[in-house]
């Protein structure tokens, strides 16, 4: 079977497959075989020191100036002209101190993530290239912005593969379905296994995700089989006459979503957790009880070997409402994002787990209502922890009153090349042909920053 990927294995080039050796395989045999890595993914360029992501989204852009980059400059000067017109500088409410042996600054309305200073790797001078928030989360997400493109998720799965079988490679957690949010998750031109499984909604949350259309109420397990068995016949014979490779993806988007039956119920079945560990993340009672769940679903998707997990958590667009905003998301993350670093520490994943936390764009230093931010794309905080980076280190600097990055710029190209190759992959080589050319999650830019490289 011919491939698209370019991507060769440092020690061991995988011999292509035959389509009459793919042929002869059956739909049933097939199902171990696509998600085996033989029919897309070929492996990392070099040794990973990431297996695996946890992208925690907040929608909206979390403001730098009230979360992990103080500014008290802008605080002094509040009520002063800012260089938007008819705005004034407007200072932050909440006091920062210093945590750990590290010494990095945390807003004190995130007092538990404040105990894992030490963990994190604060990237402060984040970039992007629109302030507007559907081009930013599609940049954020696929590297553009103008055109559909693969999601992250999608590429490192198209890289690397899932660790289980019987489990997507790519999950999305409370998804930003809403105004072509769709998009932030799809294979593209991936293969369709590549696109990420969605459960929940993000503008209807609930404390308990189901996926629906998991179980056929009408068949039982066998007669399923021999149902896919006939499709997968045909599809194959279109595979052959036709060598789309749409084709292929379908053909494995079938068996995985047959074998997830059994093991993806089971996954998402939070009962057997302690009553200690629901309340490690806060997952026992409100206001933390909803996302809480959710970071604990992502620990045990984790820990079952999905390869991209993301989870979405709204409201950080706070033009209006900083004050009230701020109080609110904090109290619902805080303690959650704070336990799942613990557990994922306590049970050794977090060395090979790449946790990433920020929104599309920040905020401005000025407002003219002066309870609320402007967006800001051109300098911002994002932060990682585990799987690899350098733990309690800051790298960037915003000026002094938080409108730009002066020194240590991070574009969006770059983050996912870092993110790659922390997973081992070459941004540059990990390329799948499509209208022609070659595409990358990077397009043609994007560095490694090697300076966050534990």
């Amino acid at each position: 079977m011919r491939t698209h990927s370019t991507i060769q294995h440092p020690t061991q080039a995988r011999k292509p497959m035959l389509r009459r050796d793919f042929l002869r395989h059956t739909s049933a045999g097939f199902g171990a075989l696509a998600l085996s890595g033989l029919a897309h993914a070929q492996g990392s360029h070099f040794p990973a020191k990431a297996k695996r992501v946890i992208f925690l989204c907040m929608r909206g852009g979390p403001s730098q100036m009230e979360t992990f980059d103080p500014k008290p400059e802008l605080t002094k000067r509040t009520g002063q002209p800012g260089r938007r017109a008819n705005v004034k500088l407007l200072g932050s409410k909440w006091k920062f101190a210093k945590h750990g042996q590290s010494g990095i600054d945390v807003v004190e309305l995130m007092p538990e993530i404040a105990k894992h200073a030490d963990k994190l790797c604060l990237l402060r001078g984040m970039t992007t290239d629109n302030e507007n928030h559907p081009q930013a989360l599609e940049q954020l997400h696929t590297g553009s912005f103008q055109f559909v493109r693969p999601s992250m998720g999608a590429w490192a799965v198209h890289g690397l593969d899932t660790e289980n079988a019987d489990l997507p490679g790519f999950i999305s957690i409370n998804p930003l379905t809403a105004l072509g949010g769709l998009r932030y998750y799809s294979s593209a031109f991936l293969p369709a296994a590549c696109s990420a499984t969605l459960l929940g909604d993000a503008n209807r949350p609930g404390a308990k995700l189901t996926l629906g259309d998991i179980t056929n109420p009408r068949l039982q397990k066998s007669a399923q089989r021999e149902q896919l068995d006939l499709l997968q016949a045909m599809n194959r014979d279109l595979l052959a006459q036709t060598a789309d490779p749409r084709v292929e993806g379908i053909i494995e988007s079938y068996e995985l979503a047959f074998r997830m039956q059994g093991e993806l119920p089971r996954v998402m079945d939070l009962s057997g957790e302690s009553k200690e560990t629901l309340k490690l993340y806060g997952a026992d009672k409100s206001p933390t009880e909803t996302f809480g769940r959710q970071c604990l679903l992502a620990r045990r998707f984790a820990e079952a070997g999905v390869r991209f997990i993301e989870i979405s958590h709204l409201e950080w667009d706070l033009h209006g409402s900083l004050f009230s905003g701020m109080t609110r998301n904090c109290s619902q993350i805080d303690k959650p994002i704070a336990g799942l670093l613990q557990d994922l520490d306590q049970r050794g994943l977090l060395e090979d787990t790449l946790v990433l936390w920020g929104g599309e764009f920040g905020r401005t230093p000025d407002d003219a209502s002066q309870d609320g931010r402007g967006h800001n794309n051109k300098g911002y905080t994002m932060w990682m922890a585990g799987g690899g980076v350098k733990a309690g280190h800051i790298h960037g600097v915003t000026d002094e009153l938080g409108y730009e990055a002066l020194d240590g710029q991070v574009h969006i190209h770059d983050l996912h090349a870092t993110m790659l190759h922390l997973l081992g992959l070459d941004h540059e080589r990990l390329t799948f042909r499509h209208g022609g050319r070659d595409f990358r999650l990077t397009d043609v830019k994007g560095k490694v920053v090697k300076e966050i490289l534990a």
